[in-house]
């Protein structure tokens, strides 16, 4: 597949994705399509697709619905999940409207709490998550992916073979390995794009619902970005900043433009949107295909982990791959799992890397951008 389309203009339609895919969810609606909507990376999309089901992600990244919510849940509660309360609470959300079926997990104390709140006006189907990553963890977790697996059954009176399972994954996996070489294009000295670009299609791609035609998409891209570098079709010389630490997206892309304004390039994202998402691919050998995709999911690295190994070593390996000056950590206020985890992170990077690092908290107004600007151009400047 050959990209005809000029690099910019592809980025925005990445852009606008999760907006245009609100009509083609309510195509999909009227054809009968069942749809499962997930607010979490551990979400195994595999085994809701083995049914012929659309999966899409239903985290909100604006402040809109955040007054809405607050007649519910506490004021200083993250504004992720106001946020996302608030959006079904209103039927604001048109992928949350139509959800067959919302799929929970036991990660943060607040989306449990908001898991339960909107089982008063939804489908909802929590998965007990496990805290740590040892056997016995991954024994519940598998068990866990089985009941659920029993729960579409009952609930669309369908059969979900193992067969159809490991199709998905096959087919998943070709969209993980797509996504990674395409981020890894940023490993190149000079970059040669804006990682507020390579973002637009991290998070873009996650709602595109033909799953099948992503691969050939992305690397035609990939192939037309590599090309035009070859070709003198570069960014100049500038820090090469990590993103990390809570999801990014909408509202928080102003920690992007902060460093991209000034004078920094984003040449690699560890949030649950960016290399964590597509690092680890499910294990197609394994013969067990829920013990495959148990191992795959619970193996990623969260700050709901105690201890959490697997963010420290993907950490490690992006800042040597991407050849990162300096790490920026974004974390949203009341997020008490990456709040308290930045102190570890903050030891890792200076310690063991030997480079900077900044922690910046934000929420989802835009009433801190001044300040963003002011903090992250003077770490920049430092580097």
């Amino acid at each position: 597949m050959e990209l005809i389309k000029e690099l910019p203009e592809v980025f925005e339609e990445f852009a606008e994705q999760r907006q245009k895919s609100f009509m083609a969810m309510k195509g999909l609606k009227d054809q009968g399509v069942p749809v499962v909507g997930a607010y979490c990376t551990y979400f195994p999309a595999e085994i809701a697709r083995a049914m012929g089901a659309v999966t899409v992600g239903l985290c909100s990244v604006s402040d809109e619905t955040i007054p809405d919510a607050e007649k519910d849940l506490p004021k200083n509660l993250c504004p992720l999940i106001k946020s996302s309360y608030g959006f079904a609470k209103t039927d604001k959300c048109p992928f949350f409207y139509f959800s067959d079926v919302v799929v929970g997990e036991t990660t943060c104390d607040g989306k449990k709490k908001m898991y339960e709140y909107m089982s008063d006006f939804k489908d909802v189907f929590v998965m007990e998550l496990p805290n740590t990553q040892s056997e016995m963890a991954l024994q519940l977790w598998k068990s866990e992916l089985i009941r659920f697996k029993k729960y579409l059954e009952k609930k669309f009176d369908v059969e979900i073979t193992d067969e159809a399972v490991s199709e998905a994954v096959k087919e998943e996996n070709k969209v993980r390995k797509a996504m990674k070489e395409l981020y890894h294009v940023m490993t190149l000295d000079p970059a040669p794009i804006k990682g507020g670009d390579l973002f637009k299609v991290l998070y873009g791609s996650g709602f595109k619902f033909d799953r099948k035609a992503i691969p050939a998409e992305i690397e035609a891209m990939r192939e037309k970005i590599e090309k035009e570098y070859e070709e003198g079709k570069r960014l100049d010389k500038m820090p090469r900043i990590l993103i990390t630490g809570c999801p990014i997206g909408g509202a928080t892309e102003k920690v992007i433009r902060a460093v991209e304004d000034n004078g920094g390039v984003v040449v690699a994202f560890e949030n649950c949107n960016g290399a964590k998402s597509f690092d680890k691919l499910v294990d197609e050998e394994n013969p067990d295909v829920y013990d495959a995709l148990a191992r795959r999911y619970l193996n990623i690295g969260c700050s709901v982990m105690t201890p959490n190994p697997n963010r420290l070593d993907l950490l490690d390996r992006l800042i040597d791959e991407f050849k990162v000056d300096g790490v920026v950590e974004m974390t949203l206020q009341a997020c008490h799992t990456y709040n308290v985890e930045s102190l570890s992170i903050r030891k890792f990077v200076n310690e063991k890397k030997g480079i900077p690092y900044i922690n910046v908290e934000t929420d989802y107004s835009q009433a801190d951008i001044g300040q963003l600007n002011t903090r992250i151009a003077a770490f920049i400047e430092m580097l």
